[in-house]
C-alpha cells in the first residue's frame, strides 16, 4: 500500500540520507523534554537562524523518541506554504487523513487524535508564524496525548512554550568534522596540515552547517587556500518593486530589519548570506540564472518540467540537464528524500534565488511559466482521466500537489480571470477524484464567487464544486450547485454536460434517500457514446449513481445489471474510479442472492481499486459491504473488526455515510446481525481492534487473505 493516504503508526519522518554531526547535548535535552512521562512541556521550539540545522536536529529526535509515540512522529513541512490560511491543510496532508468532510480543520484533527498519543513536528513556521500559533493554541487544550516541536527563527511567544536555541555547530570539533566530511565527496581528506585552514574556513562561516556544507562542496573546483581567501558576499541586491500578488515574507526578509538592506541583521544571518553568496558568485552565470528560475518551484521538480519552465533567453532547455546535474554536484540543489529522479531546494537556498530572480526582474514572467506548466498538466490530466492512465494521473497529481496549488494560488491572484476559472475547473475535477476535497472546494468557491461569464470552463467548475459536496455528504450544498450546473449545461448545449449534470442531481436524490425521483432522473439521461474526459467520467457515475439507487431501492437484479454495465465499460476505458463502485455494488448483489464468496471477492476487488486511488469514501462503503459477506460467511469476529476499520475509514470523511439514511440503516442492521452471532462483548472488542488500526494496515488487512474468512 501506498504511504499517500493515512497514517501507520510511525508517523512519516524521512529517511536520513547523511551522517549526523554532533549535537549530543541537545539531542538527550530534547529526548527528556519530549519523553512524554518525564517532560513538563508539551510545546518546544527549536529557534536559530536560517540553516543552523533546525530540521534535522528535530527529525533525529523525533526519531529517537519514535516508541514512546505509539500513533507517530509527524513532521509538517510548511516551507512550500505560499499563501496564509494554509497550514491546518498541510497538518492534515502530513497526517494523511484524507479528511473530505467540510468541517474545521482544527475540529478534524481534534476528532482523530482524541485519544491518541503522537508529535507533531512543524517545520519551517517562521514565515506563517501566526497561524501556526493559532492551531497550536486549538489542538494542544483539547488533546492531552499531543506535544508539538516547532522549528523556526522566531518564537510563538505562546504561553508554555519553552524555546531551546540551536547554536551553530562548535567550531573546533563538530564544525571542522561536519565541513570535512562533506568535503570527503571532492576527495579532501583532513590532516594536520590542513586542519588550522579548515578551522579558520569554518571561523569565517560561524559554525553554521548549511554554510559549511556549500563551502564544502565547493573544493571540487577551489583549493582550500582559495577558498579560505574568498571575500565577504553579502548576498544578492533588493529590489525596490512588489512581486504580483500577495505573498508570504521571503526567509531572507527575516534575516535583514524592516528598514535594512542587504546583508543587515546579526553577523550569523550575514554569515549565512556570505555562504550561499559564495556559491553564488562561484556559479558560472547559466548555473546562476537556472538557480534563480527554479525557486518558482513550490517542492519537488523532475528535469522535464524545469527544462520547461526555466528555459528561455540565454538558457537553452537542452543544457539544463547538465546545469542541473552541476548544481547537485555543489549542494545547491539536492535530490529528492524518495525520488531520484525529482529535485529540491533547500528553503534558504531556494529563497535566496527567489530574491535575485526579483533583482533579475523576471519573476513575474517565470511564476507564469510555472503556472502556465502546470495549468496545461492539469488539463491533459483531466481530458486523459478516464482511460487507462487514471491511476498514473492520480499518483501525478499527488506528486505534484504543491506545485498545483501553487499554480492554483497564482491564477487566484486574479480570481475572475478565465485562467483561474480554467485551472479551478480542471485542478478541482483532479483534487476531488484523488482525496484532496478541502483544496478543491477552496479554490473553486473562489473563482465561482466572482460569477465567472458562462461558457464550458464555467460548466466544468459548477459540476466539480457539486461532485465535491456530493462526496463530503453535504447535501443542500450539493442540490444548489447540480441546480446551477444543469441550468448552465442546458445554456451551453452540450449533450454530455447535460448528461453529467443528472448525476449531480440523481445523486444527491440517492443519497438522500429520496430512491424513486433519482432513479427517474438517471435513468432519463440519453446513453451516449462515452469520452476519455473528466465528464467521460461523469457519464459512468452516472451509471454508478443508477446502480446504487436500484440497491438501496432492493432491486439487487436492476441494480446487477446496471452494474455489470459500468464494469464492462470500465475496463473498455480503462479506467478504475466508476469500476471500484461498481465492484462494490456487485458484491452487495452477491450477498443478496446468497453468494457470500463472491461477494466477498468482489468487496475485497472494490476496496483495492478505490485505496489505487485514494478514494475513501469508496473504500469505507466497500469494508461496509465486505463486513456483511463475511458475517454471513460464518465469521463474526472478522466482521466485527472490519466493521471496526470501516467506521475509521468513515470518520475521515466528516459525514457518516454521506448522510444516507439508507447506508445509515444498512450500517445498523450489519451491527445487529453481527452482534447476535457473537455477542455484545466479543462485538465489541473485535470492533475496538478493527477501529484501532492505521488507515494503511486496516485495508492492508481487508483486502489481503485476513478480509475473507
Amino acid at each position: 500500500m501506498s504511504d499517500k493516504t493515512t497514517g501507520g503508526r510511525s508517523g512519516n519522518l524521512p529517511p536520513e540520507t547523511r551522517s549526523f554531526v554532533g549535537r549530543l547535548e541537545e539531542l538527550d535535552r530534547l529526548e527528556r523534554e519530549l519523553e512524554p512521562a518525564a517532560g513538563v512541556h508539551r510545546l518546544l521550539s527549536l529557534v536559530g537562524v536560517g540553516g543552523v540545522g533546525k530540521t534535522r536536529l528535530a527529525v533525529r529526535a523525533g526519531g529517537r523518541v519514535r516508541d514512546a509515540y505509539p500513533d507517530g512522529v509527524w513532521l509538517v513541512e510548511l516551507s512550500p506554504l505560499r499563501i496564509a490560511g494554509l497550514v491546518g491543510h498541510a497538518v492534515v496532508e502530513a497526517l494523511r487523513l484524507g479528511d473530505r468532510s467540510t468541517r474545521p480543520v482544527t475540529e478534524v484533527v481534534a476528532a482523530w487524535a482524541r485519544d491518541k498519543r503522537l508529535l507533531l513536528v512543524l517545520d519551517s513556521c517562521e514565515h506563517v508564524l501566526a497561524d501556526c500559533a493559532a492551531l497550536v493554541e486549538a489542538l494542544l487544550p483539547a488533546l492531552p496525548g499531543l506535544r508539538i516541536l516547532v522549528t523556526s527563527r522566531e518564537p510563538l511567544g505562546l504561553p508554555g512554550e519553552l524555546v531551546l536555541p540551536v547554536d551553530p555547530l562548535p567550531l573546533a570539533d563538530d564544525a571542522v568534522t561536519l565541513f570535512a566530511e562533506r568535503a570527503a565527496a571532492t576527495g579532501f581528506t583532513l590532516d594536520d596540515t590542513n586542519r588550522p585552514t579548515v578551522e579558520a574556513v569554518c571561523r569565517r562561516l560561524d559554525g553554521i552547517p548549511l554554510a559549511l556544507e556549500l563551502a564544502a562542496a565547493r573544493l571540487c573546483e577551489l583549493s582550500l587556500a582559495q577558498l579560505h581567501g574568498l571575500p565577504q558576499v553579502l548576498g544578492c541586491a533588493r529590489t525596490g518593486g512588489t512581486p504580483t500578488g500577495e505573498r508570504l515574507p521571503s526567509r531572507l526578509d527575516l534575516l535583514s530589519s524592516p528598514d535594512d538592506g542587504a546583508g543587515a541583521g546579526p553577523p550569523r544571518h550575514q554569515t549565512l548570506r556570505t555562504a550561499i553568496g559564495w556559491s553564488h558568485e562561484l556559479c558560472e552565470p547559466l548555473e546562476r540564472l537556472l538557480w534563480a528560475r527554479l525557486s518558482v518551484f513550490a517542492d519537488g521538480f523532475c528535469v522535464r518540467a524545469a527544462e520547461e519552465i526555466c528555459a528561455g533567453g540565454p538558457l537553452p532547455a537542452g543544457r539544463i540537464a547538465d546545469l542541473l546535474a552541476r548544481l547537485v554536484e555543489q549542494s545547491i540543489v539536492q535530490r529528492h528524500r524518495t525520488d531520484p529522479a525529482r529535485f529540491r531546494l533547500l528553503d534558504t537556498v531556494r529563497e535566496f534565488g527567489a530574491d535575485w530572480l526579483r533583482a533579475l526582474g523576471e519573476e513575474h514572467a517565470v511564476r507564469l511559466r510555472h503556472r502556465d506548466h502546470f495549468r496545461h498538466l492539469a488539463r491533459q490530466g483531466r481530458v486523459e482521466w478516464n482511460t487507462g492512465r487514471q491511476v498514473a494521473w492520480c499518483e501525478r497529481t499527488l506528486t505534484e500537489h504543491a506545485n498545483l496549488r501553487a499554480a492554483m494560488d497564482c491564477a487566484l491572484t486574479e480570481p475572475g480571470s478565465h485562467v483561474a476559472l480554467e485551472m479551478a475547473a480542471d485542478i478541482g475535477f483532479l483534487w476531488r477524484h484523488c482525496g484532496s476535497l478541502r483544496d478543491a472546494q477552496h479554490c473553486l468557491d473562489l473563482v465561482l464567487a466572482t460569477d465567472p461569464a458562462p461558457g464550458p470552463d464555467h460548466t466544468r467548475a459548477l459540476w466539480a464544486r457539486g461532485a465535491v459536496a456530493l462526496l463530503q455528504g453535504d447535501l443542500e450544498v450539493a442540490a444548489d450547485w447540480a441546480t446551477r450546473c444543469a441550468d448552465a449545461a442546458e445554456a451551453q448545449g452540450d449533450p454530455v454536460a447535460l448528461v453529467a449534470a443528472a448525476y449531480l442531481a440523481g445523486g444527491q436524490l440517492a443519497l438522500s434517500g429520496r430512491l424513486t425521483e433519482a432513479i427517474e432522473v438517471l435513468s432519463a439521461t440519453p446513453r451516449l457514446p462515452i469520452r476519455d474526459d473528466g465528464f467521460g467520467a461523469a457519464q459512468l457515475q452516472v451509471r454508478v449513481a443508477l446502480s446504487f439507487a436500484h440497491m438501496l431501492r432492493g432491486d439487487h437484479a436492476r441494480a446487477r445489471t446496471v452494474a455489470d454495465e459500468v464494469r464492462e465499460a470500465s475496463v473498455a476505458c480503462g479506467e478504475s474510479w466508476a469500476g471500484a463502485f461498481a465492484d462494490a455494488i456487485v458484491a452487495q448483489t452477491d450477498l443478496a442472492r446468497g453468494d457470500v464468496r463472491a461477494a466477498v471477492g468482489n468487496a475485497r476487488t472494490a476496496l483495492a481499486g478505490h485505496a489505487l486511488l485514494y478514494n475513501t469514501v469508496g473504500a469505507a462503503m466497500a469494508l461496509d459491504i465486505l463486513a456483511a459477506a463475511v458475517v454471513a460467511d460464518g465469521d463474526g469476529h472478522r466482521a466485527a473488526r472490519l466493521l471496526g476499520v470501516g467506521e475509521r475509514v468513515w470518520e475521515l470523511t466528516g459525514r457518516a455515510r454521506m448522510n444516507s439514511p439508507d447506508l445509515l440503516a444498512t450500517r445498523r442492521s450489519h451491527e445487529h446481525r453481527i452482534r447476535a452471532e457473537i455477542g455484545d462483548a466479543a462485538y465489541e472488542k473485535a470492533y475496538e481492534e478493527g477501529r484501532d488500526m492505521p488507515y494503511e494496515e486496516g485495508l492492508d488487512y481487508a483486502i489481503g487473505e485476513g478480509g475473507g474468512r
